[in-house]
């Protein structure tokens, strides 16, 4: 495995942010990998998880988006957000040309990827893979969040948690029942932060990742 850290342009305005790649040595894919709202690129769940996607086989580029990187409390507007995400998606290609190349983000991170690709769907991303897409606040059930996606005409893999109190089963559940291209896999007993007990659900989360990638990359070969 293989690792590079070094600073992303986003945009004049923006500036820069931190970014790290990680690779195994024969890699089938990379992996935009974008952080949540309430922690950057570095939050241990992040770090765990670009390793053991590693370990399977996936390359990532995880990086922060720009109120992480400068420390504030309140997460970017969605054009910023967006932005940051082309500049990964333009940075991830460029690592590895070659490599069929996805989309995925925790939380804010996949959902703000996900409305990045459904407003440009010339990207030429194979698919996008939400760990716990925040489907609407928590206590308060509703499906707005969830509009742009039938914009995306590309595979969709939702990861999650049974006990998310930010998309409620049923209402996820309908969600992606709607969607032609989605796979919605259920996370028995794990909440937002896909803690469920002494359940290892990181396992879990990975493993359906590389079953999901490898039906998907064969698919197209």
């Amino acid at each position: 495995m293989s690792a590079q850290s070094f600073k992303l342009d986003v945009s004049p305005s923006a500036g820069t942010v931190s970014a790290k790649y990680i690779a195994p040595e024969k890699p089938k894919c990379i992996f935009t990998l974008a952080h949540g709202a309430g922690a950057g690129m570095d939050h241990l769940f992040m770090e765990t998880l670009a390793n053991a996607l590693s370990g399977a086989g996936i390359a990532t580029l995880r990086f922060n988006f720009p109120f992480a990187e400068n420390k504030k409390g309140r997460p970017d507007s969605p054009a910023i957000a967006h932005i940051t995400i082309e500049a990964a998606i333009k940075k991830a290609r460029a690592l590895n040309p070659k490599l069929p190349l996805f989309a995925s983000g925790k939380s804010f991170g996949g959902r703000m990827s996900s409305q990045y690709l459904a407003a440009h769907p010339d990207n030429a991303v194979n698919g996008i893979v939400f760990y716990g897409f925040p489907l609407h606040p928590s206590g308060k059930p509703a499906t707005e969040r969830a509009d742009h996606l039938k914009a995306l005409k590309i595979p969709m893999l939702f990861l999650q948690g049974s006990k998310d109190t930010l998309a409620t089963w049923d209402l996820i559940e309908a969600v992606c029942a709607s969607l032609k291209k989605a796979t919605l896999v259920k996370l028995e007993g794990a909440d937002h932060s896909f803690k469920a007990g002494k359940k290892d659900v990181m396992s879990l989360l990975v493993d359906e990742t590389s079953k999901w990638v490898e039906k998907i990359i064969n698919s197209s070969n």
